[in-house]
């Protein structure tokens, strides 16, 4: 049998997948399947944690997204990373063909960035080939995008210390400079600061994370939208967690974007009980005398941290206003009137919960 049949009959035996050489030239010399050279490169590409953690944030920052939210978590030597934007979305029909090579958005958009070239069609194809599992958790066109990849820290690794929050200073030269372990809170703070005009980036648990949507979406839907949204695959994925008004709706929809809460967790965010992630720069501080920004936690000296309370008289005053102006749209929602707000009062919110009972 010659060698192009024997070629030939392996591939239908056994698939390209076993086959690393395309010509064999002799004295050690061969050209590789492009495959094989592509699973090479890619391997080069991703090489920790905060590789993976760049280059969804530079996807994200590519499909136009003005927010982002990065969720990171360790369960033993597992490492997840949720990324949930709200970008132009991909449409199912891409959903898996996305991680393969040379898939690409970015037909004539390819470009340089601090980080190198962008839009080869290899960055999320890099991830998949490193990562235990990586996946499109949800997705549609200007929906928003959120993708969870699982890794397994003992084939890929990430900076032992992951919790130190990186520090900057001015040189003398009016030059930044960034010091502290290239983790990936540094990694979050560099993208930040270099994508500071077009995307606003906040970082934490998956808890922390949910409950930081939650608050933007409370922040920017209105009422109504929140109140009477018959279809929340209608909103944008990272708002979608304030249309939910009870603790096991809350999760399923958290699961269904990637990120696992359980429903006692859930109730904890709708009650005001996790805090809420600001966007990173602005936990930062630059000095020239090498001092660290505050951490997570802590607050300046000059910042009030008195609980703040509501006398019976002004809360039976809120509640008596919310109550009236609830009762104006009830009516053209077919919804009994005269409900009862409850009000409970956090350190920095206050929560007000109205009944919904549909008119029989």
């Amino acid at each position: 049998m010659d060698r192009d049949s024997l070629h030939t009959f392996i591939e239908s035996v056994n698939g390209t997948s076993h086959l690393r050489i395309e010509h064999d030239y002799g004295d050690g010399f061969v050209r590789l399947q492009t495959s094989e050279a592509e699973r090479r490169q890619a391997a080069q590409d991703i090489q920790c944690s905060e590789n993976i953690v760049l280059e969804l944030l530079r996807n994200a920052r590519d499909a136009h997204a003005s927010h982002i939210f990065v969720a990171v978590s360790r369960d033993g030597d597992k490492r997840i990373i949720t990324v949930v934007d709200d970008g132009d979305g991909i449409p199912r029909s891409m959903h898996d063909l996305i991680f393969e090579p040379r898939v690409t958005s970015k037909l004539n958009t390819s470009h340089m960035d601090e980080w190198g070239l962008h839009g080869r069609g290899m960055a999320l194809f890099s991830i998949a080939v490193n990562s235990e599992s990586a996946e499109v958790a949800y997705s549609d066109i200007d929906l928003g995008t959120s993708i969870r990849v699982q890794t397994d820290l003992n084939k890929l690794s990430e900076k032992a210390d992951q919790s130190s929050f990186p520090t900057f200073d001015l040189d003398e030269g009016k030059k930044v400079n960034v010091r502290g372990p290239r983790n990936i809170l540094r990694t979050v703070c560099e993208f930040a600061i270099a994508c500071h005009g077009s995307c606003s980036v906040m970082i934490g648990s998956p808890a922390e994370i949910c409950a930081t949507m939650h608050a933007y979406g409370v922040s920017t839907l209105s009422t109504v939208e929140r109140l009477f949204c018959s279809d929340p695959d209608e909103i944008v994925i990272t708002k979608r967690l304030a249309v939910c008004g009870d603790p096991k709706s809350f999760a399923d929809q958290a699961e269904e974007l990637g990120l696992a809460i359980s429903e006692r967790t859930a109730r904890r965010i709708l009650d005001g009980e996790i805090e809420v992630q600001p966007p990173i720069l602005e936990r930062i501080s630059i000095n020239s005398k090498n001092s660290a920004p505050a951490r997570r936690g802590k607050r300046d000296e000059s910042t009030d941290n008195r609980s703040f309370k509501l006398l019976p008289k002004d809360k039976e005053q809120l509640v008596d206003a919310v109550s009236r102006s609830f009762n104006s749209i009830a009516e053209a929602y077919y919804l009994e009137g005269g409900v009862t707000p409850s009000v409970t009062v956090k350190r920095d919110r206050i929560v007000i919960t109205v009944p919904v009972v549909k008119k029989p």
